[in-house]
């Protein structure tokens, strides 16, 4: 069994921000990452064509701001990748890879805790459970009712059209990744079919800025979870937009006038047929209604400091009220050889033998810090603030678990 002060499960960018500031208190970790290589989320989850979300400028890891030339820019997947694998190399981070954890366990009468792996034990004072939520591939139980003729695949596995099987598609859930892949499959000459949910829409740049600029001085990412309407609200898909091609803004209406079959929620699946809610109105309303709460919020900030900004109106399109409900889609009549889930990722933190969750699932903490001593969670979002799980915001919590360990009486400093 290996000793060591600090384990940290997970080497996306919370475990890694998280190793650099235990680095700076001198206290010695190991990262254990199951993947191979750095970057794995970017590198293997995300399509061909993928672009950041959120202005390069977001980008800030603990001692690596993005310093390129193009701060209000998207960069594109491959050069995230590469970000990652120059973050590990230039701070030294000890990432061990292609180890999968399998259990954290507390050792009575020790003090620490037992990580066990398939590669051997840890024994650690300390555990930072870095994984987030976004594990693993989440599908619906009736996929496995649909006809085998029909390719079905997670929104992780999409790559580009030139892949999938020719003829019509079937996207499942219009939040960031769902609208992104129905907008590529139909600009590349696919039938697309799109059943929404109540994911909200926001505009790319509103009034001389970028929305996440204005979002960011608004406060918006600093809420924290007793802001929202319910606990279950954290769960809540992301605004749909684009950073592909200098970034975009991404209206299902527009979807409607390029050709795009709205449907509503799905509700289940029988061998070739889909089911779909009667909803899609209700869900085009609540997209909307998110676009003109948050420009309302950006006008009024700007009225209340006095700034000097350009006035702008955005299209008000309707298209897709005008569209009839489907509440049966049959999959062979319409040509749809291919449905791609886009409803999210599951998480699961059961390989920690204590109770560290609730009804949820989502871990009781406060800032990271569990009931448990020793015990940390890092790099979700709502962990402690909306960007708690965000590039530009994942820091301020890893800095804040590293403290909380440097401080623990019971837990000296080792020299690296």
């Amino acid at each position: 069994m290996k000793n060591i002060h600090t384990a940290i499960i997970g080497g996306g960018q919370a475990g890694l921000a998280t190793s650099y500031y235990l680095a700076k208190h001198n206290i010695e970790n190991v990262v254990l990452e199951k993947a191979k290589q750095a970057g794995h989320a970017w590198r293997n989850d995300r399509w061909d064509s993928f672009a950041l979300l959120t202005p390069n400028w977001s980008i800030q890891l603990p001692g690596a701001d993005y310093a390129g030339n193009d701060p209000d820019g998207f960069l594109p997947r491959v050069q995230v990748v590469e970000y990652f694998e120059r973050y590990v190399e230039s701070h030294n981070i000890p990432v061990e890879f292609e180890t999968q954890v399998n259990s954290v366990e507390l050792l009575s009468g020790r003090n620490a805790y037992l990580v066990r792996t398939g590669e051997g034990e840890f024994e650690a004072k300390n555990v930072v459970v870095a994984t987030g939520l976004f594990q693993g591939p989440k599908l619906p139980a009736y996929s496995k009712d649909i006809s085998s003729k029909i390719t079905q695949i997670h929104s992780s596995q999409y790559r580009n059209p030139a892949l999938l099987p020719e003829g019509g598609v079937l996207v499942v859930g219009s939040a960031q990744s769902g609208c992104q892949i129905a907008e590529e499959l139909y600009q590349n000459g696919r039938k697309v079919y799109l059943c929404i949910g109540s994911a909200g829409r926001a505009p790319r740049r509103y009034r001389g800025r970028d929305v996440f600029r204005w979002l960011l001085e608004l406060g918006f990412f600093d809420r924290t979870v007793d802001k929202l309407p319910s606990p279950k609200a954290k769960f809540a898909g992301n605004p749909h937009l684009s950073g592909r091609d200098g970034g975009h803004t991404i209206n299902l209406h527009q979807f409607v006038r390029d050709g795009v079959q709205l449907l509503g929620k799905i509700n289940g699946a029988d061998k070739n047929t889909i089911y779909c809610a009667n909803d899609l109105k209700e869900s085009l309303a609540k997209a909307d209604k998110f676009e003109a709460d948050l420009v309302k919020l950006i006008d009024d900030f700007i009225l209340k400091n006095g700034m000097d900004v350009p006035a702008e109106s955005l299209p008000n399109l309707k298209d897709g009220y005008a569209v009839e409900e489907v509440l049966e889609l049959d999959l062979v009549s319409k040509g749809i050889n291919t449905i791609i889930w886009a409803q999210g990722y599951a998480y699961d933190f059961s390989m920690v033998k204590l109770p560290v969750t609730g009804g949820d699932g989502y871990p009781i903490q406060q800032r990271g810090v569990t009931e448990h001593p020793g015990l940390y969670f890092v790099g979700m979002p709502w962990l402690s603030k909306y960007k708690s799980g965000l590039l530009v915001g994942v820091g301020e919590d890893a800095e804040y678990i590293a403290s909380h360990i440097a401080s623990r009486q019971d837990n000296p400093i080792l020299s690296k």
